[in-house]
């Protein structure tokens, strides 16, 4: 049996606390630290391990798959080259698009819409929708017709959370720095 043998037992637990979906729920609690496990009445604890590296298992969250797979296909499958062959219907797949054309911005710089609207344009002719959804999703914040990359991911709700990559953060940590 694994340590984290309770992990579908506390999911369930979330979803009907929170009304959450199974994913939703499963990934807040694989981004919360693991609660701690109470030792048995009739047995001792073993002493602690120093961690080895070779063999020391990885902690919760890199067991979690490194990239959400359906958002590679989504990215796959809709994107050839630097053009996007279309714009996805489907919410799930679209966020996964809209990031992947995010990386074509720099956090930590100011765009006029008109540069937006460039950057956009190599990869598909309706660059309102394209940037009108950037900023529905809060990646791109705009203010006074300036254009930023979020600081930070905002906070999605348990409805939101289903349409974005369950991967996201590490998507937007892939965003590079505006460096000048």
């Amino acid at each position: 049996m694994t340590t984290y043998a309770d992990l579908k037992a506390r999911v369930r637990e979330r979803m009907t606390r929170t009304g959450e979906t199974y994913t939703a729920a499963r990934a807040a609690l694989l981004a919360e630290p693991p609660p701690p496990h109470a030792p048995r009445a009739d047995t001792e604890p073993p002493p602690p391990r120093a961690p080895r590296a070779d063999t020391e298992p990885p902690p919760l969250r890199a067991l979690v798959v490194e990239t959400d797979l359906a958002a590679d296909r989504a990215v796959a499958t809709f994107v050839d080259g630097d053009r996007l062959r279309s714009i996805p219907t489907r919410r799930r797949p679209r966020a996964a698009v809209l990031m992947h054309l995010l990386l074509r911005f720099e956090r930590g710089r100011e765009y006029a819409e008109r540069e937006v609207n460039a950057l956009l344009a190599t990869a598909h002719e309706d660059v309102a929708s394209l940037r009108r959804e950037l900023v529905d999703y809060r990646w791109l914040q705009r203010a006074d017709g300036v254009y930023r990359v979020a600081d930070e991911l905002p906070e999605r709700f348990p409805a939101e959370a289903q349409e974005v990559p369950s991967d996201e953060v590490a998507r937007f940590a892939r965003v590079p720095r505006h460096r000048g």
